[in-house]
């Protein structure tokens, strides 16, 4: 996330002068540019991570099966494309590309507000994404399932949750918007299910015990696959491991998902001739005498 944060916001030196917002023109060249790219330079940034050569991009490939061959290619060998994970890839973008005034689409609008260039608010867009409180809490759930171990060791962590003296927390649990179910689990489950069979691993233990505990109260809610709303993150998460991308990757992924969203926003905003820069306001309570001024 910090090299694709930090190319992102270079790209304003590359094309600034390409970038006059009141013209809509140079902001669809701006729009189709970044929604191309953020596959390009997530992929590079992978591949930099393992110490791998770039593969470059090809245009007689979809947005998806592209992204694919770019992180998982090499250049000594072929690399066969699969057509389910691209499909399955497709399905995770679509899903995430928008959900309405979360913290980074919010952090985009703010940026945006003040005319900044348009790369730099997508920048500040991943950045926002970047905490395991947003777009991190797919690794974190996981992380945390790591740490559990097994379905024994559920009733031991949760004791360590409740105790207010131990800084452990349960990853991925909650939602401002979903309080009881993330509707967008239903889809990604059927998708996960068809990756795992296709991979032949359909009898994954650590997924079907998830699924199995989730049936049973109280470890439902710490596998997250019954009710709650966490659902979708421990999907996600098992997911995109499953198509071969390390968990340091899966807020990448869904930056380039989100960004078509975080670009939509921004061209609603800007194109309105009446726009004024964001300006939240605060009040402050003062913590001794309780008083508001």
């Amino acid at each position: 996330m910090a090299m694709v944060s930090a190319v992102v916001a270079s790209m304003a030196a590359f094309y600034h002068d390409t970038m006059d917002t009141h013209d809509p023109r140079h902001r669809d060249i701006f729009a189709h540019r970044i929604i191309a790219k953020l596959p390009t330079i997530a992929a590079a940034a992978y591949k930099h991570t393992l110490g791998q050569p770039f593969i470059y991009p090809r245009n007689d490939l979809s947005y998806c099966a592209n992204m694919l061959n770019m992180f998982f290619a090499v250049p000594c060998e072929a690399y066969a494309i699969d057509p389910v994970a691209a499909q399955a890839i497709e399905l995770l973008f679509i899903l995430h590309a928008d959900h309405e005034q979360n913290a980074s689409t919010s952090t985009v609008r703010l940026a945006g507000s003040t005319g900044a260039n348009p790369y730099a608010a997508i920048s500040a867009g991943v950045s926002a994404l970047w905490g395991p409180a947003h777009g991190g809490a797919n690794e974190a759930v996981l992380d945390m399932l790591d740490a559990i171990g097994s379905a024994a060791n559920i009733g031991r962590f949760l004791a360590r949750v409740k105790d207010k003296s131990d800084r452990v927390r349960l990853m991925g649990f909650g939602h401002r918007v979903y309080k009881n179910f993330d509707p967008r689990a239903k889809i990604i489950r059927a998708m996960c299910y068809r990756v795992l069979d296709k991979l032949g691993i359909g009898n994954d233990p650590a997924f079907r015990t998830g699924s199995e505990t989730g049936r049973n109260r109280p470890q439902r809610r710490i596998f997250c696959v019954a009710q709650a709303s966490s659902e979708r993150r421990l999907l996600l998460g098992y997911h995109l491991q499953r198509l071969g991308n390390s968990r340091s990757m899966f807020t990448v992924l869904f930056a380039i998902a989100r960004t078509a969203g975080w670009v939509a926003h921004w061209q609603e905003m800007v194109s309105d001739p009446h726009m004024r820069i964001g300006r939240p306001r605060q009040l402050y309570v003062d913590p001794d005498s309780e008083t508001t001024n």
